[in-house]
């Protein structure tokens, strides 16, 4: 069988890394670094420690936070123009996955001609880029969720078009990741369910993937074990380093994972929360049994694999079953509705979920009825 794959880039995990991030600078050849953070972790420690280490170096740098939780295109832009205004030569991206992705995207748009839209993950449409112009980007996530530190990819909303739009570059790839699992300890409860539970929902879909890629079937086997046995003590119990650095790699390990593809889960998450704004990962939380149910006659032998793999009895059953405990023990909404969203909105958003790059992965074929089902069903709570 034929088949291209990549894989990530330097990963410095562990307690204590971002101690390092001088020396990162030195690595990705940065010299007067952009730092672009969720506007929330302004005045936090991770922040704070970041630009102590870097005025200890003696390397200028200047923040940017102008940025939403579900970042649009006038994010990037804004960002563009702080990055060109202060002759920035690379990103410094911390914090969860919406600073990380415009982080990337803001690197990689602030040198190029185009439009945003111009770059978006369709027919090779990366290679309009002028690659010469990309600037080197470092990641610091303080979550453990999108995996986007090791990602090729940002996802930003077109606002006009009231959709998510993958903007894609090889080169978007950090050059250098620290991964300190301090740095996710004051996380709140629930952005740690819901990031916790998107790194899962990576790993899921893609072993579900019809796609060819054993390389990252295997990853995401055991990114799947990896949240499943860890995120419910990084829930109980915050400060626990061990489940919090297990965390921060399964959520590399997910967006390694999903290089085999996504499904229906994300493929209805993206309209969603276009739409009505909510939490991405919190989303997928939500959708998760409602989709597992839907594709189970395509997926029933893989996901009783990975029960008997993560220690979970009962086959398929007994893994939907163990999902719908777990979330409620977490709090996360059983419904959509719950969520805030609108149940009249199904065509829409069943229309969305068909159009949507995820649903080309999916393991049954995602057409309008198929996807309108699923919504339905996670709207009004029936698992059958």
């Amino acid at each position: 069988m034929h088949a291209t794959w990549s894989y990530p880039t330097q990963i410095r995990s562990g307690v204590g890394r971002v101690a390092e991030i001088a020396d990162a600078c030195t690595e990705a050849s940065i010299t007067k670094p952009l730092i672009v953070t969720d506007p929330g972790m302004v005045d936090l420690p991770p922040i704070r420690s970041v630009v102590s280490l870097l005025n200890e170096a003696g390397i200028e740098h200047r923040l940017f936070s102008d940025l939403r939780p579900n970042p649009v295109g006038r994010d990037v832009a804004a960002g563009a123009e702080r990055f060109q205004r202060g002759g920035h030569d690379g990103v410094i991206a911390i914090g969860g996955g919406s600073a990380l992705d415009v982080g990337k995207v803001v690197a990689f748009h602030a040198g190029q001609t185009r439009a945003l839209w111009d770059f978006e993950d369709v027919d090779d449409w990366w290679t309009r880029a002028n690659p010469s112009a990309i600037a080197p980007i470092i990641a610091i996530p303080t979550t453990a969720g999108t995996g986007s530190e090791v990602g090729r990819a940002g996802l930003i909303i077109d606002e006009a078009r009231q959709r998510k739009v993958v903007v894609f570059h090889p080169q978007m790839l950090p050059t250098v990741v620290l991964a300190d699992p301090e740095l996710t300890v004051g996380l709140p409860r629930m952005l740690t369910v819901g990031t916790g539970i998107d790194a899962l929902s990576h790993s899921l879909e893609a072993i579900c993937s019809p796609a060819y890629h054993p390389m990252s079937h295997g990853i995401g086997m055991e990114g799947c074990r990896l949240v499943l046995e860890h995120l419910p003590t990084a829930v109980d119990s915050p400060t626990n380093l061990e489940a919090r650095a297990r965390m921060l790699t399964a959520a590399g390990m997910g967006a390694v994972a999903f290089q085999k593809g996504l499904g229906a889960m994300h493929a209805l998450a993206h309209p969603v929360g276009a739409m009505f704004d909510t939490h991405h990962g919190m989303t997928n939380a939500t959708l998760m049994p409602y989709v597992l149910i839907a594709n189970r006659r395509a997926i029933e032998s893989t996901v009783g694999r990975l029960a008997a793999y993560a220690g979970i009895a009962g086959g398929f059953e007994g893994f939907v079953d163990h999902i719908v405990t777990m979330r409620s023990s977490m709090d996360v909404p059983h419904t959509l509705v719950d969520l805030g969203v609108d149940p009249a909105s199904v065509d829409f958003i069943a229309t969305a979920a068909v159009n949507d790059p995820s649903a080309t992965t999916n393991p049954i074929p995602v057409d309008a009825d198929f996807a309108a089902s699923i919504f339905e069903a996670a709207c009004t709570g029936r698992l059958d």
